[in-house]
């Protein structure tokens, strides 16, 4: 059984443009393979089949998107998942996805914002709805454009840092 954090992060996360990825059917399988870049895991998973998503699946995405710096497990939001596979589909989906932030924990938050004015003080990855993402063999400037043609989200770009920042929160960029 889904957990209420899990399904209010689904809630949170879920926007209608997000029931489909990549433009298939709603109940097609959806998929990512993702490498966490501090902690070196990877994980290819299929997180929704048959018209559900699989909490299996979806504790391990959540382990792999945790807190590197704490630890910290959060669930991701099912939306961001959805987002993160179709921007992945969208650019060929031929690989991982490089991922260099998912869940990050109040206390990391606070530490990284006190060092950077660029980490927004009430930031959607302490909700499980932000990912600091590449693409290995896409260029940067083509996963910012690809996410701002999903329109389900914030979209900020990082080139100096390389990566792309992708959210399910309003729609925006920076």
């Amino acid at each position: 059984m889904i957990g209420r954090r899990r399904l209010l992060a689904g809630a949170l996360g879920l926007a209608a443009p997000s029931l489909i990825a990549g433009g298939a059917s709603a109940a097609a399988p959806r998929r990512l393979a993702l490498l966490n870049l501090h902690t070196g895991e990877k994980l290819a998973a299929t997180y929704f089949e048959a018209g559900r998503y699989l909490p299996d699946a979806l504790s391990a995405i959540d382990r792999v998107l945790r807190d590197h710096r704490t630890g910290a497990v959060h669930p991701i939001a099912p939306g961001l998942l959805d987002l993160v596979a179709s921007l992945s589909e969208r650019l060929g989906g031929q690989g991982t996805v490089q991922v260099i932030s998912g869940y990050r924990s109040p206390a990391s938050n606070a530490a990284l914002n006190v060092r950077s004015s660029g980490v927004a003080t009430r930031s959607l990855h302490m909700q499980g709805m932000a990912m600091d993402i590449r693409v290995p063999g896409v260029d940067l400037g083509q996963v910012r454009k690809a996410a701002l043609a999903l329109g389900r989200g914030g979209v900020g770009y990082y080139p100096q840092s390389h990566f792309v920042h992708v959210d399910v929160g309003r729609v925006r960029q920076w």
